[in-house]
C-alpha cells in the first residue's frame, strides 16, 4: 500500500469524525439548544466530542498538506489555482481559514459570554455552529473532486 493511500485513508477517518461530528452536533443537540435556549446541550456535546474531534481536526489537516505534496502542490504553489487539483487544494484551504476565523470568534467573543449565562449569544453561537458545519461539508465535497482530477476554473 503507497504512503499515499495511507495518508489518504487517514484523512477520510478524521474527516468523517469532524464533519459527522458537527452534523451530530447541529442536527441532534443545536436544535434543542436552541428550543430550550439552554446552551448546557451545547456544552455537554462538545465535552464528549472535543477530545476526538480536535486531534481529529490536526490529523485533517497535516494529511491534507502531505497528500497536496504528494500531488505536487506545495505551498508556494498554493491560491494561484493553476492546476485543477492545486484549485481543490487553495479552495479547501479557503474553507478551512474561514473555518479558524468562525473558531477564533467563537472561542474570543461568544463563547465567554455564554459562559457568563448571557444566553442571547446563543443563536449567535448557532450562526458560528452552522457556518463551521457548512464549510466541513463543503471540504468533504470539494475533495471527492480529487477522484476526477479537480476543477478547472
Amino acid at each position: 500500500m503507497a504512503l499515499h493511500h495511507i495518508y489518504l485513508i487517514i484523512h477520510l477517518l478524521t474527516a468523517a469524525i469532524w464533519v459527522g461530528g458537527h452534523l451530530i452536533l447541529v442536527i441532534g443537540f443545536l436544535p434543542k439548544a436552541l428550543k430550550n435556549n439552554d446552551f448546557s446541550y451545547i456544552q455537554k456535546f462538545e465535552k464528549t466530542y472535543e477530545p476526538i474531534g480536535m486531534p481529529s481536526l490536526l490529523l485533517l489537516v497535516i494529511t491534507g498538506i502531505l497528500m497536496a505534496y504528494n500531488f505536487g502542490s506545495g505551498i508556494g504553489t498554493w491560491f494561484s489555482f493553476s492546476s485543477s487539483i492545486e484549485t481543490v487544494v487553495s479552495l479547501k484551504i479557503t474553507c478551512l481559514l474561514i473555518s479558524v476565523c468562525f473558531a477564533i470568534s467563537a472561542q474570543t467573543r461568544v463563547l465567554p459570554q455564554l459562559r457568563k449565562g448571557n444566553i442571547k449569544k446563543l443563536p449567535e453561537m448557532a450562526f458560528h455552529i452552522i457556518s463551521v458545519t457548512t464549510l466541513g461539508v463543503i471540504m468533504v465535497i470539494l475533495g471527492s473532486f480529487v477522484r476526477y482530477g479537480g476543477i478547472n476554473l
